[in-house]
């Protein structure tokens, strides 16, 4: 009986190109970038700790980020076979079912990693391992919800990062009250931005079944959907660093979601055709907004 292309059989070696395709680098930097903001937030000295940054990191993007995307891209391949043939399993690159083994391996590395440092980073990263496959995996499979998968999809990107490198830097313990409440509240934001992901595939998904935030409400109300769902916890934190006396901090956050309601008016217009722009300018104003937060929690902690 001929094997199917995916079939669990040998087969040849993936290129190590095509291992580092399906494990796209260039999605690492959104939870790197929160993992630091998680860092800064700590308020603990980081020439003390020097050693954590580097360490997070790597846990952050090419284990965790790079193992989630193993997993969505092994498991999106038939969906990917329309919307992006030319990618490394779809295209054949990644031959066999190798793109499984490529995920299966990334979270046993992921898992015996973060187990070296700390139980509160060890449990942030087993859940963000769980919800990476939900995400994609049947029979759960996430994805297939709009509001269930970019909620968990931006968890995992900001929140679960950020916890983790606060976590980090007091010892594996507990991150301080005002740190979670800024990672949740950025995290809630990120749905709009993982909605904007999902403009690129309408096709695709609505073909295979996948009713992603633009499919099931349309492009025009899903944009105006992830604009107010990334507006409104920023204002949150704007008034919270008010209230907790960084005035200044809440000024300069106010300042980024006004330009980003700038470049929002724009992208409304024509909202299917400007995802991509829009990523690439308003997104940039969101996580600067994060960071800017992480340095008045700092301050807070009187570092």
């Amino acid at each position: 009986m001929a094997s199917t292309p995916y079939a669990l059989t040998p087969a040849s070696l993936p290129t190590p190109s095509a291992v580092l395709e399906i494990l796209k680098p260039i999605t690492w930097f959104p939870p790197m970038w929160a993992l630091a903001c998680g860092i800064v937030a700590a308020g603990r000295p980081w020439s003390a700790h020097w050693w954590l940054l580097p360490a997070g990191v790597f846990l952050a993007g090419p284990l965790l980020c790079g193992c989630s995307q193993a997993i969505n891209d092994w498991f999106d391949r038939e969906v990917d076979a329309i919307n992006e043939p030319h990618r490394a399993i779809p295209s054949g690159r990644m031959p066999g079912a190798w793109g499984l083994y490529v995920a299966i391996a990334w979270s046993l590395m992921s898992t015996a990693f973060a187990w070296t440092l700390g139980p509160w980073v060890f449990g942030a990263s087993l859940l963000g391992l769980a919800l990476a496959w939900a995400y994609s995996a049947p029979p759960i499979r996430l994805k297939e919800n709009g509001w269930l998968g970019s909620s968990a999809c931006a968890f995992c990107y900001e929140g679960l990062p950020w916890i983790t490198g606060s976590a980090l830097m007091v010892g594996g313990g507990a991150p301080s009250s005002a740190t979670l409440t800024c990672a949740l509240l950025y995290s809630a934001g990120a749905v709009g931005i993982m909605t904007l992901n999902d403009f690129k595939s309408i096709n695709g998904d609505r073909q295979m079944g996948l009713r992603s935030l633009p499919v099931q409400l349309g492009a025009r109300r899903a944009a105006r959907l992830a604009c107010a769902g990334m507006a409104l916890p920023q204002v949150a934190v704007a008034a919270l660093l008010f209230t907790w006396g960084h005035a200044g901090h809440g000024l300069a956050v106010a300042g980024v979601l006004l330009a980003q309601c700038v470049l929002m008016r724009r992208w409304l217009t024509r909202p299917r055709e400007l995802a991509p722009w829009y990523n690439a300018t308003g997104v940039s104003l969101y996580v600067s907004g994060m960071m800017i937060t992480a340095f008045a929690l700092r301050a807070g902690a009187g570092a």
